[in-house]
């Protein structure tokens, strides 16, 4: 088969790029599918040697990297929010990096990357696989944080060590071309996602931009020159006609998305009045697999207990964090805010929540279609609060009596945050919390559950279990999602048994630097309270103000250093850091 035959499926009727656009296209697969060859011949040590330059290189393309992102979000410059893009961006991905070469190193010694790692027993008995702390740099950089893999339920500690590898355990089986439509929101996410698919399934990339990252073509370009040096990896921008046009080319032999349901549903059923049918009749039109990760309506269950004005401030500044990170447009951004009715300090916690979110640093909306959907939502709640300088951030405080169909259903990926209210407290609110989540709300990437230390001493036992209960991907208790995500050995994506008939948050996970096989979820837990207050509750914790909080006074200092200590990883460099960080 030629480089130039393509499928164009009968009844999608999709755009085609223009001619010259097509060639370019067909030339850069034809160049991943020589360098498949090469790939294949590389030698898992030699892999880890060739990922090393990788980190080299992004480590001195980080300064580019982080004033890229700024300018395609139209960030002040000097704003403490940089330090979103210092953390979300080059950290994430030369983490990701120093953690598969350390996956890597122990493939090539014939050793299992978790092969020294002491298990846990979680609900049902299953496997618990610790991924964060893993080195003492990590306990002390993110004191009193840590991230537990829970396996699938009947996975035997023996499988996981025996079955961790994956791909690397057989470098010359390659897999062919894949294809990686990028986010267009978090600059890591489509680097993370090729490097996935480098190690953990063999498959050389062909990588596509959203438009909205268009900015950081020439860093990634460089950054990952050795990768593209070798043709393991090419990298091509476009519209959604290049999307398209790509996905259904016979020279692809999987796609991975990072995007929304309606995108990954016009890509495997196709477009037009025929679609219906398809999907009853079970004929996509996309031949080829197809995995995901899709974002979807995030819940914030916050378990009611006996808190200090102090207490409400912080888990408020919490909470606006994780809506208002990155202008809302994460996959992950908690946008339902899960109450107790009975709590007797919902009031005081929602008047500090509004506050917190009218306080927080403003910026532009730079995400396409972002003013649209608020708008939407501004229709859908006309009693909606609108906060900040022009009115544009939105709380919604759905009870007696309104609706909350939309806002637990309508990923509005904006600053639109919703709250609803269930019955209970104790163990009866937690359940009760539990089954809302699971039963009301769309998708299943991430859910974040606030408790003081006395509520979960309390809840004992059967906090666990309603975890077990929870069916999210990931799971942060007293912390938010994304430290899931910037957490390298951690597996990221959706609950797992999704399909493409209801694909919701997505189908297959990413990250995963530990190479894990059976995965369930992620558990995710940090502290309740900042030190010095953490010691309040007997919470072992040094760790301040998260740097990511959007409250972080010092985050982009912190976010600076923090990355270029993940470029070059030394006992000297934690000093500066600790320094910035207490002063957020």
């Amino acid at each position: 088969m030629t480089t130039t035959e393509q499928a164009t499926p009968a009844g999608s009727a999709p755009s085609l790029p223009e001619p010259d656009v097509r060639a370019a296209l067909d030339a850069a697969i034809a160049t991943v599918r020589a360098g498949e060859q090469r790939w294949a011949g590389l030698g898992v040590a030699e892999r880890v040697a060739l990922l090393g330059r990788v980190h080299a290189a992004v480590g001195s393309q980080a300064e580019q990297w982080v004033a890229a992102a700024v300018r395609a979000k139209h960030l002040d410059p000097d704003s403490p929010l940089v330090g979103e893009e210092w953390l979300s961006g080059p950290y994430a991905t030369l983490s990701g990096l120093l953690a598969l070469q350390h996956s890597l190193t122990a493939v090539a010694a014939g050793k299992s990357p978790v092969g020294g790692t002491k298990f846990g027993t979680g609900p049902g008995g299953r496997v618990v696989v610790p991924v964060l702390p893993t080195s003492p740099y990590e306990y002390l950089l993110l004191h009193g944080f840590s991230a537990d893999v829970w396996m699938k339920p009947g996975v035997t500690a023996t499988e996981v060590r025996a079955r961790a590898g994956l791909g690397a355990l057989t470098p010359a089986e390659t897999t062919g071309v894949g294809l990686v439509l990028g986010a267009g929101n978090i600059s890591s996410i489509a680097p993370l996602d090729v490097l996935y698919e480098l190690v953990a399934h063999n498959r050389v990339v062909i990588l596509k931009l959203n438009p909205t990252m268009n900015e950081l073509l020439p860093v990634y370009t460089a950054a990952f020159a050795p990768l593209i040096e070798l043709g393991a990896l090419a990298i091509v921008t476009g519209a959604g006609d290049v999307g398209s046009y790509l996905a259904h080319h016979r020279g692809i032999a999987h796609v991975h998305i990072t995007g929304s349901a309606v995108t990954h549903d016009a890509i495997v059923w196709g477009a037009g009045p025929d679609v219906a049918a398809r999907r009853a009749a079970g004929t996509p039109v996309l031949d080829k697999p197809i995995t995901s990760e899709l974002g979807g309506i995030s819940p914030i269950i916050v378990v009611p207990g006996v808190w200090s004005a102090a207490d409400l401030r912080f888990q408020a500044q919490h909470v606006a964090t994780q809506r208002l990170h990155n202008g809302g447009y994460n996959c992950v951004a908690g946008q339902v805010v899960i109450l107790s009715s009975e709590w007797p300090q919902r009031e005081a916690f929602v008047e500090e929540l509004r506050k917190a979110i009218e306080a927080a640093p403003e910026r532009v909306p730079w995400y396409p279609g972002s003013a649209d959907r608020v708008a939407a939502a501004g229709t859908a709640y006309a009693r909606a609060d609108h906060l900040g300088k022009d009115g544009g951030r939105l709380l919604i405080d759905a009870r007696n009596g309104v609706d909350a169909a939309a806002i637990e259903t309508t990923e509005y990926f904006s600053p639109v945050l919703g709250i609803v209210d269930v019955p209970g407290t104790g163990q009866a609110f937690v359940d009760a919390a539990v089954d809302h989540a699971n039963s009301a709300l769309v998708g299943t990437l991430g859910a974040n559950v606030l408790a003081s230390p006395a509520s979960l001493k309390e809840l004992g036992s059967g906090f666990d279990e309603a975890l077990a209960r929870l069916e999210y991907g990931t799971i942060a208790v007293n912390a938010w999602t994304a430290v899931g995500f910037l957490t390298a050995g951690a597996p990221w994506g959706a609950f797992p048994g999704h399909t493409i008939d209801d694909v919701q948050s997505g189908i297959g996970i990413v990250h995963n630097a530990f190479l894990l096989q059976d995965t369930e979820r992620t558990i995710v837990r940090g502290p309740f309270r900042p030190f010095p207050r953490s010691f309040v509750g007997g919470e072992f914790s040094l760790s301040p103000k998260p740097p990511w909080f959007v409250s972080a006074r010092s985050a982009r200092r912190t976010g600076q250093l923090m990355t270029r200590f993940a470029a070059k990883p030394s006992w000297g460099r934690l000093p500066g850091i600790f320094v910035s960080a207490f002063r957020a």
